[in-house]
């Protein structure tokens, strides 16, 4: 596994962590600033939603973008965008240019991630992809969970919290400027394989596990505290059930990559996705045990975070090329419409049948990835056949 320690490797993975640092602290950093200001959770739901709906509207165009400009103009180009318009919002309180701020901040990091995730499954080999992307999703989630606590510490500075956050994202350019490599996306493969439109076909499962894992992540940040203080669990420690996912999450993405890479990784693919279906029923009978919840809290978490993190991999074995952006705009894509959508619909669900209803939505969307993956491998044979 050289890969892991080549000095482009290196480079790449702390330029994307700290771009995750940066929106791991710019959203709850407008969140904050709304509710300061006396606006409802109506509004800065409205302004998530502008940031998903900017890297919704980039999708289409990803590949395209990455073979016109180049992989590092494009993700230089997006650090620089993405910085620009956080600082800006230090600037105005105008809600109409905040939410057009947003837009921009959720098309550039749409396409920052993209091509990062692409780049980093072109440095990974075969037999070592699944631990590459395991470190790649570890330590991008490390950042990100910092940026809440940066929030906390830079909130005094009222007068200058948007800039400090803006001048983050350009620490990741100084790490780009390093890395010797490319990322390959001719604009000839675009043309013949390249397109979304024939990308999607071949990968339903993993946009379908991307969008279970963005539900179960934004879930755990949002419904899961009021699910567990339904069955009465105290505030304070509601608030810790989110943190236990996101340990199983953070801390098993490495030993289940190396797994990955032993036994194949298809079938580790597989197996999260039933640990899922398996173990979620049980959450509101272990919800008032400590010694079955955390620990059931914990397996969850690694599992979901698996189910991602295996289909970057799956990206990386399937596609190259400009079709590999094209892919990782898709898983993109699925994650912004799955955190923004799903939320929604647990809430409803959960306000007009009872609060439960948020394990269903979670049952029912990994038990359609599981759905997903043997309509896969059935049309598999046919497709080789054809």
């Amino acid at each position: 596994m050289k890969v892991i320690f080549t000095r482009d490797f290196l480079a790449l993975i702390l330029s994307v962590a700290v771009v995750g640092l940066g929106s791991g602290a710019t959203l709850p950093l407008t969140a904050l600033a709304l509710t300061q200001a006396g606006y409802g959770t109506d509004v800065v739901g409205l302004l998530t939603a502008a940031q998903a709906g900017g890297g919704l509207l980039v999708v289409p165009l990803a590949g395209w973008i990455a073979a016109r400009f180049g992989g590092r103009q494009v993700i230089v180009g997006a650090v620089l965008a993405v910085a620009l318009a956080t600082a800006l919002m230090q600037f105005t309180s105008n809600l109409w240019l905040w939410a057009a701020l947003r837009v921009l901040c959720g098309a550039a990091l749409m396409l920052l991630f993209t091509i990062g995730e692409a780049w980093v499954n072109q440095l990974a080999d075969d037999a070592s992809r699944g631990r590459v992307i395991a470190i790649y999703a570890t330590a991008f989630t490390l950042f990100q969970m910092s940026g809440p606590v940066l929030v906390s510490q830079i909130d005094v500075l009222t007068q200058s919290r948007f800039l400090i956050c803006g001048v983050i994202f350009l620490l990741a350019l100084p790490m780009l400027a390093a890395i010797r490599t490319t990322p390959q996306a001719s604009a000839e493969e675009h043309a013949a394989h390249g397109s979304w439109r024939h990308v999607l076909p071949q990968m339903p499962a993993l946009v379908i596990g991307t969008g279970f894992f963005a539900l179960f992540d934004t879930i755990a940040l949002s419904l899961l505290p009021l699910f567990a203080m339904s069955h009465g669990i105290t505030s304070e420690v509601a608030v810790l059930f989110a943190s236990a996912l996101l340990l199983g999450d953070t801390t098993m993405q490495f030993p289940i990559g190396w797994l990955a890479d032993r036994l194949g990784r298809e079938r580790v693919h597989i197996g999260c996705g039933v640990v899922a279906v398996a173990l979620l029923p049980f959450l509101p009978l272990a919800i008032e045990s400590p010694w079955l919840c955390w620990p059931l809290l914990y397996v969850l978490g690694a599992a979901a975070g698996a189910i991602y993190t295996l289909s970057l991999v799956a990206c990386g074995e399937r596609f190259r090329g400009v079709a590999l952006v094209s892919a990782s705009s898709l898983v993109g894509a699925a994650w912004s419409a799955a955190s923004f959508g799903g939320p929604l619909v647990a809430g409803a669900l959960m306000k007009s049948v009872g609060n439960d209803a948020m394990v269903g939505v979670l049952v029912v969307t990994a038990l359609a990835f599981l759905a997903a993956v043997w309509w896969e491998k059935r049309r598999a044979p046919m497709r080789a056949a054809g």
